[in-house]
């Protein structure tokens, strides 16, 4: 079963002559179905290759226009999977756009510093970036009724929405399959970076993040518990995130003294995997993180929105030296909206200060009753 991902529509409309269309992803997220159901409304010739075939890479990596036009041919448009695979792909696709008249690019990629990093420069004004996070409610909901999506909403928590385990209804088989991605794939990206060999001490970190989902995380204490200095720290976490395993939000501050922004908070991109991290599987009524699993899930959900809808915004917390706190601030088009994640219905009011200093804001409190308002 195929559940219509948001993108698809996103990646017809960003598809022009002289352009790259860069999708990043985490594995399993389902970039190559995304090209796949793509592909299948395609009526002109095109050229699908993956960036790990050894002949592709001396094809696509040769900064040579004659190669390169023979190894396009007669085809309108080149679909490269795994691009970040290929040497020197961004010079090379900045050929291929320049060169050849109407053809068009689609280039995908799990890690994004490996291919923005390769792509980055070269490609200056000639991309579009598309971001595939694991499904989002606005996509799962095609397939739902209302009740069915309030029912299903306990497994989101627990189990999370990579494509295979929103489409299997066993319990077991879904831990199974997210403690393969831990295993597996999680950090494969980052661990292929020179200089990255820490493998357990990368899985220990993100433990210790996930202990810490919504709130601020001290770089300093991180790297005293795993024997690391400060500034590792900072980069393995600025590593996975750019490997899409979790997501950074900074302290919103308009330069108020009583503001705190100099720690960060960090929230999973799915909250499968931030389970299978510290191995609980167990139904909401025998946790004590509930809150914190509702707060990432609505985060991140958040996040998913912006990218399919194309509603771009800036992100923060807001907490003050006096303990009031927003957990999640979106600043778009000069409106900034505070919301408060609240997995019970406990009635509460603006944090002091809050509509103070920023008296055009507004807030509001995210509950079981109004969150599909919210993420869809």
């Amino acid at each position: 079963m195929y559940i219509r991902q948001k993108h698809l529509d996103n990646l017809g409309r960003a598809l022009t002559p002289g352009k790259v269309v860069v999708i990043y992803g985490a594995r399993r997220t389902g970039k190559t179905t995304l090209l796949q159901q793509f592909l299948r409304g395609v009526d002109e010739p095109y050229l699908l290759v993956n960036g790990e075939d050894i002949t592709v890479q001396g094809y696509l990596g040769s900064q040579s226009i004659e190669k390169l036009s023979a190894f396009v041919g007669a085809n309108r448009l080149l679909v490269v999977d795994e691009a970040q695979k290929v040497p020197n792909i961004g010079a090379n696709l900045k050929l291929i756009v320049d060169h050849i008249p109407q053809i068009r690019v689609i280039a995908t990629g799990s890690s994004s510093f490996d291919l923005a990093r390769s792509i980055g420069e070269p490609l200056t004004g000639r991309k579009t970036t598309l971001k595939l996070f694991p499904l989002a409610q606005l996509e799962i909901g095609q397939i739902e009724q209302r009740h069915q999506t309030d029912a299903n909403l306990e497994s989101r928590l627990i189990y999370g929405a990579y494509p295979e385990v929103v489409l299997t209804n066993d319990n077991r088989a879904r831990e199974q399959y997210l403690r393969e991605i831990v295993a597996s794939y999680l950090y494969k990206d980052v661990l292929e970076m020179d200089g990255i060999r820490h493998a357990a001490k990368i899985s220990r970190l993100l433990q210790m993040i996930a202990l810490q989902v919504g709130k601020e995380v001290s770089y300093t204490e991180l790297g005293t518990g795993l024997g690391m200095s400060k500034n590792t720290i900072e980069r393995y976490l600025d590593l996975l995130e750019k490997a899409f395993v979790i997501q950074k939000l900074s302290g919103f501050s308009r330069n108020l003294r009583s503001e705190i922004t100099k720690n960060s908070r960090y929230y999973f991109l799915d909250n499968g995997v931030r389970n299978a991290l510290i191995n609980n599987f167990n139904p909401l009524d025998l946790r004590n993180d509930v809150g914190e699993l509702w707060e990432n899930y609505l985060v991140m959900e958040r996040l998913k929105r912006q990218e399919y809808l194309a509603k771009p915004a800036n992100n923060y917390f807001w907490r003050t030296y006096s303990q009031k706190e927003i957990d999640f601030v979106e600043e778009r088009e000069g409106k900034l909206s505070g919301f408060e994640m609240k997995w019970g219905t406990v009635g509460a009011k603006p944090p002091k200060g809050w509509l103070e200093a920023y008296p055009n804001a507004t807030w509001q409190i995210i509950n079981r009753q109004n969150y599909l308002e919210l993420i869809t």
